[in-house]
């Protein structure tokens, strides 16, 4: 087995880990019955998408989430060593997260933040029109 299938086996392995599977419950609980989010691989990894763009993804680590945001300096500077970037990251606007470190409250905060940036301005109106 080469190193490209070999780091691809790791991932589905580790997919299949107890605590990657609770993780990923979670989130699908959270995300999945919001307007036009559909769930995808991304290298090898669950993703999810909102109108076809990503707004965050499980990174090949299975430790970390990697979620979109326009507040990330915000969200580094009150918890560094749960919120922080590489320099893959530095021109982006997405942050990563410390699963093992991140309250669900903050992570879900996060979450839905990314899916309002990421929704169509239709989509964000009829979620509202739901919730009121």
């Amino acid at each position: 087995m080469n190193n490209r299938h070999q780091w691809r086996f790791n991932v589905s392995q580790r997919l299949m880990e107890p605590g990657t599977k609770a993780f990923l419950e979670f989130v699908r609980k959270i995300l999945i019955p919001l307007p036009g989010v559909t769930e995808k691989m991304c290298y090898n990894t669950p993703a999810f998408y909102v109108n076809k763009k990503i707004f965050c993804r499980l990174r090949e680590d299975c430790e970390t989430f990697v979620v979109q945001s326009i507040e990330r300096d915000k969200w580094m500077e009150a918890a560094p060593l749960i919120f922080y970037i590489t320099d893959h990251y530095l021109n982006t606007d997405y942050i990563l997260v410390d699963l093992k470190t991140v309250s669900p409250d903050d992570l879900k905060s996060l979450l839905l933040t990314a899916w309002r940036n990421r929704a169509p301005k239709k989509l964000l109106e009829g979620y509202e029109r739901l919730t009121q």
